[in-house]
């Protein structure tokens, strides 16, 4: 995928949501099958191992731009995670679908925000290497919608309501207000995409005869290394339906 075609996905990401907002999308014979995982990438960033990203050092122009641009990956591998989500996993209510897609069209406007911040500091999506780690996710969880449902809004997004307040307060630390709102905005919305992710993780529980609680526990212990945080934001958290037994557990590992 060229820079030009990266512009495309984009605008065609906008009129993905435009359609479905005047229902010219029918999900009643909307029947698409994905065998492939491989999503549509630019060229660039190069990818590497998560341990070989070097550590962002926010005290310099390009480190904070490094840091920017590491949200912004996040955000592009949202786009894809969604679009995988909703052309994926078929049989499930209308609602369902055009829930996603706004969530899809809200990633898409939060890579644009941090891509537009980007090029006007002089660099652009791609001018940072970056690590695959979270479109491995969607490998892991490609058979299982359920387990989709838990751990990519339950535990690598909800981890992301952990960090964005701190990592607003070091944008604000160095009176960058530009980022901050734009973070700020992230986390405000990013609540309400793992809140449609608890939503559905219970429909699927409680239509599968499982207990949601216990089953978010087994699946946590499966993927720790990416459910661990130092810090918990139980507000955020409970907001995004979390119940408080769910944080407690969280807490102790």
């Amino acid at each position: 995928m060229t820079e030009t075609e990266l512009d495309k996905k984009i605008f065609l990401s906008v009129e993905i949501v435009k359609k479905v907002s005047v229902r010219a999308v029918n999900f009643d014979t909307y029947d698409v099958y994905v065998k492939n995982i491989e999503p549509g990438r630019p060229d660039k960033p190069i990818l590497i191992t998560p341990k070989d990203v070097p550590k962002r050092n926010m005290t310099t122009p390009e480190g904070r731009a490094a840091m920017v641009h590491s949200f912004a990956h996040i955000e592009f591998n949202a786009i894809n995670l969604v679009l995988d989500l909703i052309s994926r996993f078929r049989n499930m209510p209308e609602e369902f679908y055009l829930d996603w897609l706004q969530v899809f069209e809200e990633e898409t406007k939060h890579f644009k925000l941090l891509r537009e911040n980007l090029i006007d500091s002089g660099y652009d999506y791609g001018s940072f290497s970056a690590h695959d780690g979270l479109w491995a996710i969607a490998e892991q969880t490609k058979h299982d919608l359920l387990l989709r449902l838990a751990v990519v809004p339950r535990i690598m997004e909800a981890r992301g309501l952990d960090v964005t307040p701190d990592l607003i307060d070091r944008f604000r630390q160095i009176k960058d207000d530009r980022m901050v709102s734009i973070l700020e905005l992230i986390l405000e919305e990013e609540i309400g995409h793992v809140n449609f992710g608890t939503k559905w993780y219970r429909y699927l529980c409680q239509k599968m005869h499982q207990n949601p609680e216990d089953r978010f526990k087994e699946i946590i212990n499966e993927f720790l290394p990416s459910a661990k945080t130092k810090r918990i934001n139980q507000s955020a958290r409970l907001k995004a339906g979390f119940i408080q037994s769910e944080i407690d557990y969280l807490a102790t590992i």
